[in-house]
């Protein structure tokens, strides 16, 4: 198939998904499951690039259609189970009461933009199924670690900061176990760490290059947009002077060591 094409249904698809859920959001009261879609769309899509590619070693787009859609998986799994056990997304929440009569009018649009960004973080597997080397090669590999190394991490600051949630001893208290005694958001980071996989399995394709728009993008709605401001914004509402504390002492996305905490 030819890769406008396969971009132009891909935009038809998401659109569509994420208006229906968009109706399922309204009757259930809970935008958090767009965090389920997004994911979930990202790996279907590449599945669906990887399959109708018109070049492209086959061993290769097996090899990308089958990591994305583990992590796809892993991802929206943890979130998918997050809404069965927690509140709406404060985010969720907060944008609700500044939009006011229109929060679904504008929910609507914010979900087509989701499927909008969800396309456009399943380009780089495109770019990289796409890669017309023969499988395996050393750069083949090295996504391969990138990946095994992000999905690893990923997992283990996700169980983590859960252990910590389900502790009833820790109620109003920071998480500081773990990965994220070396970052505020260890998730964050290796979730960033996965889309530089991509840009290894791309070497030397055409346009491979733009694959390192992926992680260039996710790492600013990371910092930016989606991820940081809005989960800062929340803990600092939730945990006051204790996240203060937090924040000075830990990295807030590339892990290092921490800094001495100040005497109580």
């Amino acid at each position: 198939m030819n890769v406008w094409l396969q971009i132009a249904v891909g935009f038809v698809a998401m659109g569509v998904v994420m208006s229906l859920l968009w109706l399922y959001q309204a009757r259930r009261g809970d935008a958090g499951v767009v965090d389920v879609a997004w994911g979930m769309g990202v790996g279907l899509l590449t599945v669906f690039f990887a399959a109708s590619a018109s070049q492209g070693d086959e061993t290769r787009r097996v090899l990308i259609a089958s990591l994305a859609m583990v992590w796809s998986l892993r991802l929206s799994g943890y979130i998918f189970r997050r809404l069965q056990t927690l509140p709406e997304d404060g985010r969720y929440q907060t944008l609700k009461e500044a939009w006011g009569s229109s929060a679904q009018v504008r929910l609507f649009g914010f979900y087509q933009v989701q499927a909008f960004w969800s396309v456009l973080f399943a380009l780089p597997m495109l770019i990289a199924s796409r890669n017309p080397a023969p499988a395996m090669q050393w750069f083949d590999y090295v996504g391969i670690g990138i990946w095994a190394i992000a999905i690893c991490g990923e997992s283990i600051a996700d169980w983590q900061l859960a252990r910590f949630r389900n502790d009833p001893t820790t109620s109003g208290k920071v998480c500081r176990d773990g990965l994220w005694q070396y970052s505020r958001h260890p998730n964050y980071f290796f979730e960033w760490v996965h889309w530089w996989a991509y840009v290894a399995f791309a070497w030397g394709a055409p346009w491979g290059w733009l694959t390192l728009f992926g992680p260039a993008f996710m790492l600013f709605f990371l910092l930016k947009v989606t991820g940081v401001p809005p989960t800062e914004k929340q803990a600092l509402k939730s945990r006051g002077d204790a996240y203060r504390e937090y924040q000075r002492t830990t990295s807030v996305f590339f892990p290092w060591p921490p800094k001495e905490e100040t005497a109580a």
